[in-house]
């Protein structure tokens, strides 16, 4: 393996413990489950330091002042990027401190032989406004790409990265260009091949359809956590196309069953799946970025989701996506991006430089007085979000995702960052003056972020779903605390430790387990906000799946290769008696059952349920959390699996999804009152709030229903609870999850439902019901029939 030319140095974002290179910070207050790899060393293009090696494959040609080409004018300042007008192509990109800048036009044969097919150097007195450079070139753009050269100084403890020897690429490309297949080394086995920018056509027009914004409202939206590549790569999905945009597509189907009205795609930026790239002796394969948390370009869709290659054409990845969004919306299905605006691939002093650094780093990243870079992200460097030129960069690349590639709104990894103060932050140049006793340092937390201002008050964003991840990894957590303009929501990581606690038997819970039911009014209530301010959710990504979560009490993650020492050690799991898959059969029935109590507990809460791609059958990782480095079938869903588990455990899911839907009170626009809620305990209206309490229960007045009771035994203990008098009505079970499907969920037009009912009748007669240890209930009203 050392004839690759990638680092095989795996990091983990949680186990990185400095700031910048010799300081420290804090780690969070509360547990982080968003856990993740992060940024290895990477080779470097300067030439002449001793941080890093020198570049590889290096084309370096003489500078023409014109073209032989193209037709070469000076062009415009604005927008920034290249855009098409007056039959030829607009290049505009800031870069504040370089002395000169060249463009390079590279056609797809030359860049897989590293070159470059013409260069144009431009005149600061023509081609210069400010500190923009700009060109606009006529000619023949076909299978042509771009790049830049910056010249400028090479002082990294003054924050300058400039190396004339670097062909960058434009922060504001539309897609990036490199290798051709998912991880598939480039030429000569190299992890970081020449990566260059597609330039626009005409041709590259899409056919929308009339396709417009679904808006559907947030308190009803059921939102589902996927992995493009992920969701449809394993062999049992039976596509053309498996691993792809148009793979996600051809499955929506599986999402409208389940009752999914919004995707929340995990990240579909452009990312080097190979950046950390080395064999894996455990599972025998190789690891690799699969999670794609590494950003390289905020405007390019991830090329290598796209079903053709790049030779093939250049904007297929774009059209593809544009596919996926416009079928959703077809089916009613919102799409959410997974953006992560808190740091790039470029890592730390020692990372590549691909972009960002090489055009402006003092900019674009959050630098200490010497140059070194903050790390607030726990992946090398923190996007200097707050500084003007880069919140502008933030408005601008998520305007485009909503205007041109339709998608519904965003999920932002480790947004607390974004509430942080930027490099060289100065009350002057942000508010247009200075504010008396304005101190504030690099990375210093403020109450009105500058970029969050702007987003929340764009008048195309305002209107499209918000959602911070509000912590970071420098010990910011802001659950219930986000700079929100009455629109943001956030994961409520609170939610889901407070559910894994309670569901599992621990004492002390009973009250937080309410709370978290009302949608937690004890975060989002004082600050003015609203019930579906909240994303509730027991798993994501991060962590145990919902089958580990029961399965596992302890980590499995030597696959990583890090020993076991990546992936979060406090996961509020509960194995059910005995550890791992091989168990018996009495642990096996307590561990569907938990399944089934988690699920009740997402479906019956108020506020927005998020569920993870394949928690909907059971889906298992072998206990491993942190699968960020896995193109196997530990991330791949299994359309097998699902299939087997279509007329139980997924068929649950399906029905108490459609339940929520039919509810008018489990998706309220305000927090519920007592007018409308009530609580219990084993007794009607006496609920039992102490340390010891492991029994919640309320019922809930439906417009629909009529009313509804839940009632959570997470004892060890069975019980018998009598239930509120209902004059002229019975109470009838509809879930059960200490019974086995298809009981556990008992519909009008299930077979031998009659007979079911009769083994209630007695009980139900007398107001009463037994609920067996650790399990959950829903009855409903109905009718008391004299006759």
């Amino acid at each position: 393996m050392d004839a690759i030319k990638c680092s095989s140095t795996f990091l983990h974002r949680t186990n990185l413990n400095t700031l910048f290179s010799n300081h420290t910070f804090p780690k969070p207050r509360t547990p982080n489950f968003n856990r993740r790899a992060a940024q290895p060393l990477s080779l470097s293009s300067a030439k002449d330091r001793t941080r890093t090696t020198e570049p590889e494959n290096v084309a370096v040609v003489e500078k023409p002042l014109k073209s032989t080409r193209f037709l070469v004018s000076d062009g415009l300042p604005s927008p920034f990027g290249a855009t098409v007008r007056d039959n030829g192509v607009n290049f505009s990109v800031y870069s504040s401190n370089s002395v000169s800048a060249t463009i390079c036009l590279i056609s797809l044969s030359d860049l897989l032989q590293n070159k470059v097919t013409e260069e144009i150097q431009l005149d600061p007195s023509r081609n210069r406004t400010g500190h923009v450079w700009h060109v606009f070139l006529k000619g023949d753009f076909e299978d042509m790409l771009y790049g830049y050269r910056f010249d400028g100084k090479l002082s990294p403890e003054e924050g300058h990265y400039y190396d004339s020897s670097t062909i960058l690429l434009d922060p504001y490309a539309k897609a990036i260009i490199s290798r051709d297949e998912f991880g598939v080394l480039g030429g000569d086995d190299n992890c970081w091949p020449q990566m260059a920018c597609m330039v626009p056509t005409l041709d590259d027009e899409f056919d929308w359809e009339g396709d417009m914004p679904l808006k559907l409202s947030q308190k009803d939206l059921v939102i589902y956590e996927m992995h493009v590549r992920g969701f449809t790569r394993h062999e049992s999905s039976n596509i053309e196309f498996p691993g792809t945009y148009q793979g996600v597509a051809e499955k929506l189907d599986h999402l409208q069953e389940l009752g999914i009205n919004c995707i929340e795609l995990m990240p579909c930026h452009e990312f080097n799946e190979l950046e950390y790239y080395s064999y894996n002796p455990i599972l025998g394969d190789h690891r690799v970025n699969f999670w794609g948390y590494s950003t390289i370009g905020f405007f390019s869709p991830m090329v290598r989701y796209s079903s053709a290659s790049s030779r093939n054409f250049a904007g297929r990845a774009i059209n593809e996506f544009k596919t996926l969004v416009k079928q959703a919306h077809k089916r009613g299905i919102e799409v959410i991006m997974d953006v992560v605006l808190n740091h790039t691939a470029e890592g730390n002093e020692k990372g590549p430089i691909l972009s960002f650094r090489g055009v402006d780093n003092s900019v674009y990243y959050m630098l200490a007085p010497k140059g070194e870079f903050y790390n607030y992200s726990g992946c090398g460097n923190t996007f200097n979000c707050n500084h003007p030129v880069v919140r502008q960069f933030i408005v601008d690349c998520l305007r485009y995702w909503v205007t041109e590639m339709h998608v519904d709104g965003f999920r932002f990894d480790l947004g607390s960052i974004m509430s942080r103060s930027s490099s060289l932050w100065d009350a002057a140049n942000v508010y247009g003056a200075d504010i008396e006793g304005d101190l504030l340092t690099t990375g210093t937390p403020v109450s009105c972020p500058p970029v969050l201002d702007m987003i929340s008050n764009d008048p195309v964003l305002r209107g499209v779903k918000l959602i911070a991840e509000a912590w970071d990894a420098g010990g910011l957590y802001q659950v219930g605390m986000f700079p929100h303009w009455g629109i943001w929501s956030e994961w409520n990581g609170k939610f889901r430790d407070v559910v894994r606690h309670f569901i599992k038997g621990t004492d002390g819970f009973s009250g937080a387990f309410a709370e978290c039911l009302c949608g937690s009014p004890n975060l989002y209530q004082q600050g003015g906000r609203k019930p579906w301010n909240s994303i509730n959710f027991v798993c994501v990504h991060d962590g145990f799946t919902l089958a580990d979560l029961v399965t596992y009490n302890n980590k499995n993650n030597l696959a990583n290769g890090e020993e076991n020492n990546d992936g979060e050690n406090h996961n509020c799991s509960w194995n059910c008696g005995e550890e791992g898959e091989f168990v018996s059969i009495s642990v096996k029935r307590l561990r569907k059952r938990q399944m089934r109590n988690f699920f009740v507990s997402l479906m019956v809460a108020q506020g927005v349920p998020m569920i993870y791609m394949g928690d909907e059958y059971g889906h298992t990782k072998g206990g491993n959390n942190n699968t960020y480095c896995h193109d196997n079938y530990l991330n791949y869903f299994r359309w097998d699996k699902k299939e087997e588990a279509h007329d139980d455990y997924f068929r649950f899911c399906r029905l108490l999804i459609k339940f929520r839907d039919e509810c008018e009170s489990l998706g309220l626009d305000d927090f519920p009152t007592s007018k409308r809620l009530q609580w219990h305990g084993i007794a009607p209206e006496t609920p039992d709030w102490s340390e010891s309490s492991r029994f919640v229960a309320f019922s809930l007045v439906d417009s629909v229903k009529k009313e509804i009771y839940v009632a959570f035994n997470t004892s060890h203990l069975a019980t018998l609870v009598t239930l509120p008098n209902r004059p002229g009505y019975r109470w009838e079970p509809f879930v059960d999850t200490s019974k086995p499907s298809p009981f556990d969920c008992i519909t009008h037009d299930l077979p031998g439902r009659e007979t079911a009912m009769k083994q209630y009748r007695h009980f139900l007669d007398a107001n009463i019901y037994p609920m067996l240890s650790y399990s959950s209930i829903i009855l409903l009203l109905s009718p008391i029939d004299d006759s």
